[in-house]
């Protein structure tokens, strides 16, 4: 998933400036009632996929941009999408103020990352179906189909999988968490698209090595969070009408390979992956998919808790607390 980062120097700003250009012909469909929001920073090699890919189909688009320094902005304002500035903090705090300042007065919102877009498929199925559905549903949930160096994973339990990505103007928020964030139903129920969205980042595996060692910090401050009162949990998440898988995977997490011993559940948790679902059949790029996600990421995961619990136990909470800002920018 892209990830955005900001100067901390800077403070928030908004830019309204941006002129929108919504002329179209009588012979283009009309543009559906949803807001479409993107996160991003530096996202040049992206952000003009994703736009185009909506751009004409939804009715606004919406950039919340962590002040990139390339060319993110000139692709932005070239899509009539209107950008907003502000420094990051996580993706979660960053979507839920999108959410809340942002103005949206659109019928519906879709959440939308930089690296993604959406098949053809989906984009007339929602066209099709948005008009029919009932007032109680409230949200749509949306399998996500990810490539890595250009293979789609399509095994190992990693397809499909599925998220609520569009949802009613008001009906929902996002969970403020550090990592594996979820806009969650708060009231009303869901319905599941048949067709896909598409996850498919451009850069390198040096890239994408260093994206995860920042999630794995991420993943740390969570499960640490699990243990010691570092900040008031979130837990809005569980909503009677929601994405029960996304639920259903978060109990997994939590319960069993939360609970288990550090290492040995990650060595598992490959086996579990890459034999008993099937993993080796996505060939060589899966292999190193499923090796580097599988296995190297929560490795890593668990050799920065232990390094965490071992730090407080020697310098006590609040020294941890300034390390995190100090060493990893995680201001909590």
């Amino acid at each position: 998933m892209a990830e955005t980062l900001a100067s901390p120097q800077i403070e928030d700003r908004c830019d309204r400036t941006v002129e929108q250009s919504s002329e179209r012909t009588d012979a283009e469909p009309a543009r559906l009632p949803i807001t479409v929001i993107v996160l991003a920073f530096n996202e040049e090699i992206h952000l003009e996929r994703c736009l185009a890919n909506v751009a004409g189909w939804a009715e606004r688009l919406v950039v919340i941009d962590s002040f990139s320094t390339d060319r993110t902005l000139e692709i932005a304002r070239r899509f009539g999408a209107q950008i907003y500035q502000r420094r990051f903090k996580n993706q979660a705090d960053q979507f839920q103020w999108a959410l809340d300042h942002c103005e949206i007065v659109t019928e519906w919102i879709f959440r939308l990352d930089a690296d993604e877009y959406l098949e053809e498929a989906l984009k007339a199925e929602i066209r099709e179906q948005l008009p029919t559905l009932p007032p109680d549903v409230t949200g749509v949930i949306i399998k996500r189909k990810v490539f890595f160096r250009d293979h789609w994973i399509r095994y190992g339990g990693y397809y499909p999988t599925s998220f609520l990505r569009l949802w009613r103007n008001g009906a929902a928020r996002v969970e403020q968490r550090w990592m594996d964030e979820h806009a969650v139903l708060m009231q009303g129920r869901s319905v599941m698209m048949r067709h896909d969205f598409v996850d498919r980042n451009l850069r390198d595996i040096t890239w994408w090595v260093d994206k995860h060692n920042r999630y794995a910090t991420r993943q740390m401050v969570d499960f640490i969070n699990r243990e010691y009162p570092l900040f008031k949990s979130d837990e809005p998440a569980r909503p009677t009408g929601g994405d029960a898988a996304t639920r259903r995977r978060r109990a997994l997490r939590n319960r069993v390979f939360g609970n288990a011993p550090l290492y040995l559940r990650s060595v598992l948790y490959f086996l579990y992956r890459y034999i008993v679902r099937l993993g080796f059949l996505d060939g060589k790029q899966g292999f190193v998919f499923h090796s580097m996600h599988g296995l190297w990421y929560f490795v890593l995961m668990d050799a920065k808790i232990d390094e965490a619990r071992e730090y407080i136990r020697q310098h006590g909470l609040d020294a941890f607390r300034r390390h995190l800002v100090q060493h990893h920018q995680v201001e909590i």
